[in-house]
């Protein structure tokens, strides 16, 4: 099982939690609608996926009410394959008791059924691009990429957004205004899925509609050359929708895809029980004697697609479908010792907490005030010194080999009480 709960600002991973990350962003749940973003029903369509990240990161919500899962289908986008067990877009309509994906169908289907809940997107990459006309086997009628696919012409009921044609319309006009390529415009793809599309009756968006919700799957090509490109055109879908719903947002950054890909190479940072740090940036592809409880360690991610797998007693690191590390552990028993050490870093001293970073210029040295408390710089090695604290380090003093990033630059300081494990810190040298 791969699962993950919101805490906080930080996603926490574990063996024992949710099925997928359920970001709330409110500001007023009981008088105006929510706006529910869906991501990564299929793992091999990260467009979807990292776009729901991007939204549950960085976007700020002043009106309205926005709810992100990112990671609705994680084993499968962990293995960056469509359904591991199966299409999981073909089990809303019915699904076996003993399904691997019954809990996480069960329990998107009860987030859509929510009262609040008025308007609903299912982020997806699919295959070419749509044309009304057959023009080749990549444009052609047949075609998902560069479509907002709708079930049918409007709800069966009444509904502030129950005309779904007149609404996808909208949408693709404004798409349609800001194209990286004139051949990535977007058109409205209707599946008339009651009557035409059996396949289709088993769709989330269907099980939605069928409960009177307004549901749309926003469509970029697999045919765009990059990812970035897939999540400018998934972000600004989403935006025309928010604008729609009356929904106000700010975001930190002009949504360009020179910006989309900076903030996809950004893979945040990492916590382990509250006491071990990492920044996940440039990180090396393996990491030994990273010190892990036996049992119930506690991963926090910063970026919501973050993620563990256990292989052969080792953790691989996961940011969506990419794989971006190896852990080795070493275990040791938990000891809880200061939450904060002082540091000389440049010759100023500085007053460091526990599971953070610092950074530095020249030099730094680690004063231990407490005398059953053993430092242990990885890569910096003297000959019949034990405890290292009270030495002045500088860049060359440590061996690159235990560097944690691939520019040697960042090193681990940790703290033990004989074997037990107080916690850690990290310096990158600038």
């Amino acid at each position: 099982m791969y699962f993950s709960v919101l805490l906080s600002l930080l996603f926490m991973t574990s063996l024992y939690a949710l099925p997928f990350n359920f970001i709330k962003k409110e500001t007023d749940p009981l008088k105006s609608p929510t706006l529910l973003v869906i991501g990564g029903i299929h793992g091999n369509e990260p467009g979807g996926y990292f776009s729901a990240a991007i939204l549950a990161r960085y976007y700020t919500i002043n009106e309205g009410n926005l709810w992100i899962i990112p990671d609705l289908n994680r084993p499968s986008i962990q293995q960056n394959n469509r359904g591991i067990n199966g299409d999981m877009n073909r089990k809303f309509a019915n699904i076996d008791p003993n399904d691997p994906d019954l809990e996480s169908v069960r329990e998107i289907q009860k987030i859509i059924t929510q009262k609040q809940v008025g308007l609903i997107l299912n982020l997806h990459d699919g295959h070419g691009f749509y044309r009304k006309e057959h023009l080749n086997t990549i444009f052609n009628p047949n075609a998902w990429g560069q479509t907002c696919v709708i079930d049918q012409g409007s709800l069966d009921s009444e509904h502030p957004y129950g005309n779904l044609k007149e609404i996808a319309s909208k949408v693709n006009y404004e798409l349609n205004h800001a194209l990286i390529e004139d051949h990535h415009f977007f058109d409205v793809r209707n599946t008339n899925t009651r009557s035409d599309d059996e396949a289709m009756q088993h769709s989330l968006t269907f099980f939605a509609i069928s409960h009177n919700k307004p549901a749309f799957a926003i469509e970029t090509s697999k045919h765009l050359p990059t990812l970035h490109e897939k999540v400018f055109y998934q972000l600004r879908a989403i935006e025309c929708y928010m604008n729609l719903m009356g929904i106000k947002y700010e975001r930190p950054f002009e949504l360009n895809i020179e910006t989309i890909q900076k903030l996809l190479n950004d893979y945040g940072t990492l916590t382990i029980n509250n006491d071990f740090y990492l920044n996940l940036q440039n990180l090396k592809n393996s990491l030994s004697f990273i010190p892990l409880q036996s049992d119930k360690n506690e991963f926090k991610f910063a970026h919501p697609l973050g993620n563990i797998q256990k292989n052969n007693g080792q953790y691989d690191i996961y940011i969506g479908n990419k794989k971006i590390s190896t852990f080795i552990p070493s275990y040791h028993v938990k000891e809880f010792c200061s939450e904060t050490v002082t540091v000389s870093v440049d010759g100023k001293l500085e007053k460091i907490q526990l599971a953070t970073d610092f950074w530095v210029s020249a030099d730094f040295k680690v004063l231990n005030a407490e005398k059953e408390t053993r430092v242990n710089i990885i890569g910096f090695t003297q000959n019949g010194l034990k405890d290292e604290s009270n030495v002045q380090i500088e860049l060359k003093d440590l061996d690159s080999k235990y560097a944690v990033d691939t520019s040697n630059k960042s090193y681990r300081i940790e703290f033990y009480q004989q074997n037990r494990f107080c916690g850690m810190i990290l310096v990158h040298f600038k």
